[in-house]
């Protein structure tokens, strides 16, 4: 069981419990809740360009929603003064990210102890240790017990070998919950609330072969970040703790609707009282990767032009139609080839393959969801200016929504020319039920230019709260401190400032059922 979640020959569908039984050649199931159940197929069962209705089972691929500063010196740093003594005591917040440098002083009390409650690195599978727990199979569990063993030796990574190569996860953990540094001018929002951390594993290389992401790019696939959120739940209940869950991932993929597993299961979770859902809303606000359009009976043809630069030669376009209709598309290179006239009917979910010049391209006709997704698969690209030319063969009133992937997975060269800054929250951030954060810059109060902007394409009023998200004091991976910007730092503080209300409702018993 635990070889293939792990293992890079098998595939990895996230499947509605429902329809379960439609997949009884599955070689694994592993259960994520009571609503989704992780399986495995050999990957030789999948084919990228006919992917079909198992698109909507692929494990979406997320990134992180914060980036380091070069500078680590004058910058404004974020520190909340509070009025009533809260600093956080008694709650739990929930960090499913890069991992942590537990050694760092901003996760240790004055007299050396751990405030992590537990880590779970999905990355090292120690036979002494990894599936000693059913529910939690692959990778390795870490107690505070251990922890603070570790911090006793003269090394503790030969204790526990746990940390973070990135960095990511140890600035969100901090600027949410860090002990207080006078010397750096630096104090985490809820210094006394303590961690529950996922380290999460890399997606595996064959999804990322799928969405046409480099083996090189870091990101993490959906069916692990849910089965972090399951740990952490699990954790928190067994402690009886009020927590909060603070992502600082987000994704592209998918309609920017509230729909989809990761979002499903945050709209289930986040209904329990004590605890809360804190979710970054996305960097995408000036990316360039959102193109909106409106065609009609009159004017049914509609071009979108894509920058394509010299690094990304390989991506995924997904276009998002109102309704199911039939379409047409002609792809014009930056050379000047012209495609045949493509047709795609949503009855027969027909998929083309072609060459355009030294560019192979993959365009699959796909329901997801009960909608239409019409995914446009670029590999070796020429680049330069492509036109896809979009005609409405039923020629009535509708828009059309297109993404390019979010995140590190794609240059700042890669662009849509006319492209939209609206519905550009990335999932799971579209969720009803979870707070979505986005940043302002704290110094001229306005919106952070990189701040992803709403609605959603259902009509969902996102994002919900803005928060402090430029040049902000973090803890680094190597134990000293960075400054930081995003919406990822945003929902840091937050998920920080719910942990101070936790303490006062919950900790202190003053409104114990929020």
């Amino acid at each position: 069981m635990v070889d293939e979640i792990i293992n890079e020959e098998y595939m990895d569908l996230i499947i509605p419990n429902s329809i379960l039984e439609n997949f009884s050649y599955a070689t694994n199931k592993t259960v994520i809740n009571d609503r989704y159940t992780l399986i495995n197929v050999p990957k030789e069962t999948i084919d990228v360009c006919e992917l079909g209705s198992i698109y909507s089972y692929i494990p979406a691929i997320y990134t992180t929603d914060s980036t380091t500063a070069l500078d680590e010196t004058g910058v404004t740093k974020f520190r909340y003064e509070p009025e009533y003594e809260l600093y956080g005591t008694g709650v739990l917040i929930g960090i499913i990210d890069s991992g942590i440098n537990y050694l760092h002083p901003a996760f240790r009390y004055s007299d050396n102890t751990t405030k992590i409650q537990a880590i779970w690195d999905q990355t090292l599978n120690n036979e002494a240790t990894s599936g000693k727990d059913t529910e939690f199979s692959y990778g390795t569990i870490y107690t505070k017990d251990d922890i603070n063993h570790a911090l006793k030796q003269p090394n503790p990574l030969t204790i526990v070998p746990t940390d973070d190569e990135f960095g990511h996860g140890t600035m969100i953990a901090g600027i949410a919950v860090g002990s207080e540094d006078e010397k750096n001018e630096f104090s985490g929002v809820a210094p006394l609330s303590e961690l529950v951390v996922v380290k999460l594993k890399q997606a595996k290389n064959i999804i990322k072969d799928i969405f046409a992401v480099s083996n090189d790019k870091i990101c993490y696939q959906e069916s692990d970040i849910m089965k972090g959120i399951r740990f952490v739940f699990e954790t928190a209940k067994n402690l009886k703790r009020p927590f909060v869950l603070c992502i600082a991932l987000g994704t592209n993929q998918g309609g920017h609707y509230s729909l989809g597993p990761l979002t499903d299961f945050l709209e289930f979770i986040t209904t329990f009282p004590g605890l809360c859902s804190v979710i970054s809303g996305g960097n995408e606000g000036n990316t360039g990767r959102h193109f909106s359009g409106f065609l009609t009976a009159e004017n049914s043809t509609k071009d979108i032009l894509i920058h394509a630069g010299d690094k990304d030669k390989n991506f995924l376009i997904e276009i998002w139609p109102q309704y199911s209709q039939i379409v047409s598309l002609v792809l014009i290179s930056p050379s000047g080839e012209i495609s045949t006239n493509l047709v795609l009917d949503p009855i027969k979910l027909n998929t083309h393959k072609l060459y355009i010049g030294e560019t192979f391209i993959c365009i699959d006709n796909i329901l997801s969801g009960g909608r239409q997704l019409i995914l446009i698969r670029f590999v070796n690209i020429q680049s330069g200016l492509w036109t896809i030319r979009y005609s409405n063969l039923d020629k009535i009133n509708w828009e059309i929504n297109a993404f390019l992937p979010s995140g590190n997975i794609l240059s700042n060269d890669t662009y849509f020319l006319d492209s939209d800054s609206f519905t550009t929250i990335t999932a799971p951030g579209n969720s009803i039920a979870p707070i979505t954060i986005t940043s302002y810059n704290s110094i001229d109060g306005n919106i952070s230019a990189f701040s992803s902007k709403g609605y959603s394409r259902d009509g969902e009023i996102k994002p919900d709260l803005v928060a402090p998200g430029e040049h902000i004091t973090a803890p680094s991976q190597n134990d000293s401190y960075v400054t930081t910007n995003g919406t990822g730092a945003a929902v840091a503080i937050v998920s920080g400032i719910v942990a101070l209300i936790y303490e006062w409702a919950i900790t202190q018993g003053n409104f114990t059922n929020l």
